[in-house]
């Protein structure tokens, strides 16, 4: 019991710290060096299952989904319930992954703008981990620009036909449902045509297909939709209103990127021990700024999800903590190249292994979730106010747009 914490916090700090005893390992000392991707699918595979069951251990604990309504399956709780769960769980081994994501997007999205019925029957299939999702918005001529994807989906009756593809779908192979970007009117302006959808994967005409990284694991996909059905009733706001969901989708991928776990990294220190170069000035300043970059980012973390918590935007943007985590992420893979220098370029030893998964993937980050250019024109006209990009196609039909 921390001190003067009040009696029911402190109940729940025991519950949480009796099922943690119960069902997770203590963390240990880990390997310094370390990475955090897979190497081969089965590797993935046990992992995205590992963390369903955790998921689901905790649903059955009644310690998933801690400040989401009852009647969805969550505890109906307070903030400080997850503040205090996430003190206790950092000393544990538990699993994290995909699932965790999904949820913490598509969650915010169905309270937002989903029927009553979405609810009750999809949040709680989702905290408990029954249903796995994954996201099904980019498409091979639809990335930064995503308001022009090209995917269709016509009416009939009851349902929805849908016909296109999407790419750099993560875990779209492991998935059991989908939350789909689908063009319903191409006569409608191209951001005000969209629908959102929930599809089964598991529905006949849907393909999946891994694409294989340089890690060796396929993380990402690409999913082939061929006439594929879907229930009117699994639109998610209005028809042909799609574009609200998905950005509120965006906003929260933009904010679990940004806040998800940031810590500031003991390896750079280790690395510029290595080899001598902590007593270096230049490479002290680099350090140095690197930890008040990573300091400041946890803050702005917080104060997004205290803002999310409250059912509000706060006051920072999420493209803002986005482009803040991608550009110190490229700083710090060049700081450890610079400090390592040729070795950065040759396989063999633990760091090596580290050091080519931080200069190798410093950009991915600053792709994956939205680009940087995408997160800076989102602060120039949602932060700062500035007048659009002039475009000459602004208000035309979406079939009379060019695109890639």
């Amino acid at each position: 019991m921390a001190a003067g914490e009040p009696e029911e916090q402190a109940r729940f700090r025991a519950e949480v710290r009796a099922f943690l005893a119960a069902n997770a390992e203590p963390r240990r000392e880990s390997d310094p060096w370390a990475v955090n991707f897979h190497t081969t699918d089965e590797e993935a595979r046990r992992h995205f299952e590992a963390v369903r069951a955790w998921q689901r251990k905790l649903f059955d604990a009644g310690l998933a989904g801690l400040t989401y309504p009852k009647e969805y399956g969550g505890r109906g709780g307070q903030p400080w319930h997850e503040r205090i769960y996430n003190e206790e769980a950092a000393a544990y081994a538990v699993p994290r992954g995909y699932i965790t994501s999904t949820i913490a997007m598509l969650a915010p999205t169905l309270l937002a703008h989903g029927t009553e019925e979405q609810r009750r029957h999809y949040l709680p299939r989702m905290l408990s981990g029954e249903d796995a999702w994954c996201q099904l918005f980019s498409e091979p001529g639809a990335g930064s620009d995503l308001a022009s994807l090209a995917c269709r989906a016509v009416r009939d009756g009851d349902e929805f036909v849908v016909d296109g593809q999407k790419v750099w779908n993560s875990g779209a192979q492991y998935s059991d449902r989908g939350m789909l970007l689908a063009r319903t009117n191409p006569d409608a302006p191209k951001h005000e045509g969209i629908t959102f959808l929930l599809v089964d994967m598991r529905s006949p005409g849907v393909e999946v297909r891994p694409l294989v990284q340089a890690t060796g694991a396929s993380g990402f996909n690409e999913v082939f939709l061929t006439g594929v059905r879907v229930p009117v009733s699994d639109v998610v706001g209005e028809i042909d209103g799609g574009w609200a969901p998905a950005r509120t989708v965006l906003r929260h991928e933009s904010a679990f990127i940004g806040g998800g776990g940031v810590q500031v990294n003991p390896r750079l220190v280790a690395l510029a021990r290595m080899f001598g170069a902590a007593g270096d000035p230049v490479v002290r300043q680099r350090v140095a700024s690197h930890y008040i970059r990573e300091r400041v980012l946890s803050l702005m973390g917080e104060r997004i999800k205290a803002a999310a918590r409250r059912g509000g935007r706060g006051g920072l943007d999420p493209s803002l903590l986005k482009l803040f985590v991608a550009e110190s992420r490229r700083l710090s893979g060049d700081l450890a190249a610079a400090i390592a220098g040729p070795h950065a370029l040759v396989a063999g030893e633990p760091f090596q292994r580290w050091l080519h998964a931080e200069v190798v993937g410093r950009f991915a980050i600053s792709i994956g979730g939205g680009t940087n250019e995408v997160q800076r024109n989102n602060v120039a006209e949602r932060v700062l106010g500035l007048p659009r990009e002039p475009n000459p196609y602004q208000g035309r039909p979406w079939r009379e747009t060019p695109r890639s």
